[in-house]
């Protein structure tokens, strides 16, 4: 891709809260500039069997930087954040002297990087804002309350939003934050969705051995948060395992996080340690193995203006690999899932455990729902289809005439 007077375009993409190639939404949207004809950098913490400072890997150069330990607590996320200006201070330094970069794509959380964005606007830079969390949502939901905390993540919200030339949503419901909280001007926001690509979810024979001696598997994949409602999925569990008496369950909990250990120890105190197995942060192919298994996958995620509002990336791989979900019925799910998935009253472990049992127990209703999951992702929510709407909103860096409204949502 050619443009600035002719020569190739150069991307650096910063992430902070996970290294590349894990995150996958960065990954694709980065091997997707790199076939588009961009020259592609990316600057992202270290993580586990993440741990070179520095690698090429088809062909996209990536600068990795330490932080410190998952923060938990006001203190500790000033302290992490410090620490990631500063390394993305000084690697996009050294990235703009070697390699060289005409635009900086940053993907939040938190929203600050847009310091590094506005401070390398003034040498003539572009600034592609990628929202993939809403901060201040995020913030009430792990602490809630509205405090000065939370004013000041609306604030830095809004200055990302001013400094950037371009934003990217990954929903509708992002797309009017951008506009009406954010203030940006409707034909500069793009919806660009974290459409699953199927040669990575494959759909795999099961595992039986996953199953524990048990009938059926109920299968989770995601972040061990306070805020994923794991805490609720156990809940349900314990009431189906024991109120229900139903010993021919078994639940596959895939994923790490600061809650982990509390989950594991929450189980034990529940008495259904025995009947949940938590794998923590695993390779591909274990996760795909898991969920291939899985007769009914759950998104337990807690009803809250955060979770309402966003999209998760864990509904589209359940749809990906034609599996059943239940999920509290929450807009942004609902509008991924449709008729793929059972929607149980918001925040209701019973109900969620009941929408459970009523899939566990018919065969033919798991089947049909898969199929529309899996149509769904083939048909319209592959990354594919959202390839043309991300080289759109880079297009738009360069037009001078507005792009029309019509181009700026990615449906």
């Amino acid at each position: 891709m050619r443009g600035f007077a002719g020569k190739r375009r150069r991307v650096l993409i910063i992430v902070e809260n996970l290294p590349s190639p894990f995150d996958r939404r960065v990954w694709q949207e980065a091997n997707t500039l790199r076939d588009a004809g961009y020259q592609v950098s990316i600057i992202c913490p270290t993580g586990k069997g993440y741990e070179k400072r520095y690698e090429v890997i088809d062909d996209i150069h990536i600068y990795r930087h330490p932080l410190p330990v998952e923060a938990d607590g006001a203190l500790g996320y000033a302290f992490e954040y410090g620490a990631a200006l500063f390394w993305e201070f000084t690697l996009a330094w050294r990235v703009l002297l070697t390699r060289g970069f005409d635009i900086i794509h940053a993907c939040n959380p938190p929203d600050l990087i847009f310091l590094v964005g506005g401070f390398f606007k003034l040498f003539g830079k572009k600034f592609v804002f990628d929202h993939h969390d809403i901060n201040p949502e995020l913030y009430e939901a792990k602490f809630g309350r509205r405090d000065f905390f939370y004013k000041l993540m609306v604030f830095f919200e809004r200055l990302t939003f001013r400094t950037a030339d371009v934003s990217i949503a990954t929903n509708e419901s992002y797309r009017r934050i951008a506009i009406e909280r954010g203030g940006m001007d409707p034909d500069k926001v793009f919806v660009v969705r974290s459409g699953p690509k199927l040669d990575r979810l494959r759909i795999l024979p099961p595992v039986p051995a996953l199953k524990k001696g048990r009938k059926y598997l109920v299968g989770y994949v995601g972040v061990m948060g306070k805020q994923e409602g794991i805490d609720y999925l156990l809940r349900a569990a314990r009431y189906i395992i024991q109120d229900k008496s139903r010993q021919d369950v078994h639940f596959g909990i895939v994923g790490g996080g600061t809650e982990l250990d509390n989950l594991k120890a929450y189980a034990e105190e529940l008495g259904i340690a025995d009947y949940v197995t938590f794998t923590g942060r695993v390779p591909d192919q274990e996760l795909l193995e898991m969920l291939n298994t899985a007769d009914v996958c759950v998104n337990p995620d807690v009803a809250n203006d955060m979770n309402d509002k966003s999209t998760m990336n864990k509904i589209m791989e359940y749809m990906a690999l034609g599996k059943p979900i239940v999920q509290f019925d929450l807009t942004e799910g609902r509008f991924s899932a449709q008729e793929a998935s059972l929607y149980a009253a918001r925040n209701d472990e019973i109900d969620m455990a009941a929408k459970i049992m009523q899939l566990l127990d018919n065969q033919d209703l798991r089947q049909k729902m898969g199929e529309i999951g899996r149509a769904r992702v083939v048909n319209e929510l592959e990354w594919k289809y959202q390839v043309p709407v991300l080289l759109a909103a880079y297009e738009a860096l360069d037009l001078r005439r507005p792009i029309p409204a019509s181009q700026a949502s990615g449906k």
